[in-house]
């Protein structure tokens, strides 16, 4: 729901799951620190890490209606897919609730950028 405006429906519903996805990463990124299997993680945790942090961006792009939104958004689905291909290699849940959320948001980046 936007706050200070009234934007697109769409558009709103991309920021939320950017934010929700930002936040799963963050989670999940803190979780796989503690398995036991770290080592084994560290291409997992920097997905993660790169996934939140352009999350983030792209929501505060869509938020200020930037002209770069689309192009971020597109990106924001592929590195997204990347992060949930990654976490799906992991069985434990915390990985997989994060990769179909990773999903999730590919997909409405991806209708964004389209």
């Amino acid at each position: 729901m936007s706050i200070l405006m009234t934007l697109p429906k769409m558009l709103d519903q991309c920021i939320d799951e950017c934010l929700k996805c930002a936040r799963a990463c963050e989670e999940c990124f803190r979780a796989c620190l503690d398995e036991p299997d770290v080592q084994a993680r560290s291409q997992c945790i920097q997905l993660l890490n790169d996934c939140a942090q352009i999350c983030v961006l792209s929501a505060q792009y869509m938020a200020r209606n930037s002209g770069f939104s689309k192009e971020l958004c597109k990106l924001c689905a592929d590195i997204c897919d990347a992060c949930a291909q990654e976490c799906e290699m992991f069985k434990d849940e915390h990985c997989q609730k994060c990769a179909q959320i990773c999903r999730q948001c590919a997909e409405m980046c991806r209708q964004m950028a389209g």
